[in-house]
C-alpha cells in the first residue's frame, strides 16, 4: 500500500513522504475544523435544521476534499466557505427575505454554472474581464461584512436609534465570553499557531461551561443525525431562481465561490511549488472542477457554496505536498460527523470570534489596491464600505462594479474594460430599476 501510495501521488516527485503527508492532513483538518461547527449555527438563523445541515456541510466537506485529494491530486482541503455562508444567511435570507429552500436553489444554480466553465475553459475569460483591484476590494469587503456579523452577534456592537450602531453592554456574560474568545484566537496567531481558531473556539466553550454561560453536553458522540430537512429542498426550488433579485444572488455566489477559489489555489500552489513557469497552477483546472462538483453535491444535501480553504496552507507548512494529505483531512471529516452533540456549545459567543478574526485576515488585500487611482479607489472603496453598511455584499458589488465601469469611461478608458464589465453593469443598472 505505501508503494502504491508513493506512486499514485509520486512522492519522489514532490520530494515527500507518507509520513509527512498523513502530518499534513492532520494540521489542515485541525486549522480549519471549526467550519463545522460555524456553519450550521449560523444557517440554523434562516430556519434551516442545524443537525442536517451538520451532517450536509460535513459530507459535503468529504466528498469535495476527497475529489480535490484522488483526482486533482493536489494538497487543498474544501468546506463550504465562511464568507459564502454569512451572505447566504445574513444578507439572502434574513436581508432580502428570501426563503432559505430559493437561496439554497440558488446555490445549485451557481454550482452549475461553476461546472460548467470549470468544463468549457470559460473561467479564464472570466478571471481576466474582473480587475483585480476589484477581486481584492469584494475580498477586503466580505471580510467587513463577516466581521460586523461578528460583532452583532457577539452583542459588541447592538443597534441604536441615535447612532444606528453602538457598544453593546460589555458587562454582559456572553459579551465577555465572546471578547475572550477574540483575545485567545489574536494571541494563538501572535505566536504563530496554525490551529489558533480551532484551539481559541474550543478554549473559550470550555470557559463558557465552567462560568455556566454555554451547557454541557449530555454526550458527545452519537449516530449521525438525517439530512432529511435538507436534502433535495435545492433541487425542488431551482424553478425560482429565475428572477431578477435571485439572478443577482446567483451571481454572487458564482463570484465570491470562483474567485475564493482561484485565489487559494494560486496560494496553495505557489507554497507547495506546484506553480508553473506561465503562472498556471499544476493540476489547477482539475482542482476547480473539484470545487464546482463539490458545491452542486452540498447544495442537494443542504448547505451553502463549498469552497478551497486557504487554511491548506497550514499543511503545506508542515511539509504536505500532494492529494495525499488531503486524502487524510477528508478522512477526518467523515469521522467528526458522529460529533453532532457538540453543536449545542457553539453558542454565538463561540462563532463570533472566529467570524471577526476571519473577517480581519480578509482585509489584508486591502492594501493590494490601487489608491492612488480615483478610477480605482472609488470603486473598491463603494465595494468595501456598502457590504457592512448595507448588510449585504451583493449590493457592495453591484454598486462597486457599476461605479467602475461608469468612472473609467469618463476616465476615457472605456476601450480597456472587459465586454464582460459591461454586460454585468448593465444588469446591475436593470437590478437596482426593478
Amino acid at each position: 500500500m505505501k508503494k502504491f501510495l508513493s506512486n499514485y501521488f509520486n512522492f519522489d516527485e514532490k520530494n515527500t513522504t507518507l509520513k509527512t503527508e498523513i502530518i499534513g492532513g492532520i494540521t489542515t483538518f485541525l486549522t480549519m475544523a471549526y467550519a463545522l461547527f460555524l456553519i450550521p449555527s449560523v444557517l440554523s438563523e434562516t430556519g434551516m435544521n442545524q443537525q442536517s445541515v451538520f451532517v450536509a456541510t460535513g459530507l459535503a466537506a468529504v466528498i469535495g476534499t476527497l475529489i480535490m485529494g484522488i483526482y486533482a491530486k493536489f494538497p487543498m482541503v474544501l468546506a463550504p466557505g465562511v464568507g459564502l455562508n454569512a451572505f447566504f444567511a445574513y444578507s439572502v435570507c434574513l436581508g432580502m427575505n428570501i426563503p432559505w429552500q430559493t437561496a439554497i436553489a440558488g446555490v445549485m444554480a451557481s454550482g452549475i454554472i461553476f461546472l460548467v466553465i470549470s468544463i468549457t475553459g470559460l473561467r479564464e475569460i472570466i478571471i481576466k474581464a474582473i480587475p483585480q483591484n476589484l477581486k481584492f476590494a469584494v475580498s477586503a469587503g466580505i471580510g467587513l461584512f463577516i466581521a460586523f456579523v461578528g460583532f452583532k452577534n457577539a452583542g459588541i456592537i447592538v443597534k441604536s436609534d441615535a447612532t444606528f450602531v453602538q457598544l453593546g453592554n460589555l458587562t454582559d456574560p456572553n459579551v465577555l465570553l465572546a471578547v475572550f474568545g477574540i483575545l485567545v484566537i489574536s494571541i494563538l496567531m501572535v505566536r504563530g499557531k496554525n490551529t489558533a481558531i480551532f484551539i481559541g473556539m474550543a478554549l473559550t466553550i470550555v470557559v463558557g461551561m465552567i462560568f455556566g454561560i454555554i451547557p454541557v453536553p449530555s454526550k458527545v458522540i452519537s449516530m449521525i443525525p438525517s439530512m432529511a430537512p435538507t436534502f433535495g429542498v435545492s433541487i425542488a426550488n431551482i424553478k425560482n431562481v429565475l428572477t431578477p433579485q435571485m439572478m443577482l444572488v446567483v451571481f454572487t455566489f458564482l463570484f465570491m465561490d470562483f474567485f475564493d477559489t482561484a485565489g487559494t489555489l494560486v496560494a496553495v500552489g505557489s507554497k507547495a511549488g506546484l506553480l508553473r513557469k506561465d503562472g498556471s497552477v499544476e493540476n489547477g483546472s482539475k482542482a476547480l472542477l473539484a470545487d464546482s462538483v463539490a458545491t452542486c453535491i452540498g447544495a442537494v444535501f443542504g448547505t451553502t457554496n463549498t469552497t478551497s480553504y486557504v487554511e491548506s496552507l497550514s499543511g503545506i507548512a508542515v511539509g504536505a505536498r500532494t492529494g495525499l494529505s488531503s486524502v487524510v483531512a477528508g478522512l477526518l471529516f467523515l469521522a467528526s460527523l458522529f460529533f453532532s452533540p457538540l453543536l449545542a456549545v457553539v453558542t454565538n459567543a463561540v462563532t463570533a470570534p472566529a467570524l471577526i478574526i476571519v473577517g480581519s485576515l480578509m482585509c489584508a488585500n486591502l492594501k493590494e489596491i490601487e489608491w492612488d487611482k480615483s478610477e480605482i479607489a472609488i470603486p473598491s472603496f463603494l465595494t468595501v464600505i456598502l457590504m457592512p453598511l448595507t448588510y449585504s455584499i451583493g449590493e457592495g458589488i453591484a454598486c462597486g462594479f457599476l461605479t467602475y465601469v461608469v468612472l473609467n469611461v469618463f476616465k476615457g478608458n472605456y476601450k480597456k474594460i472587459h465586454p464582460v464589465m459591461y454586460v454585468l453593469a448593465a444588469l446591475f443598472i436593470v437590478y437596482f430599476i426593478i
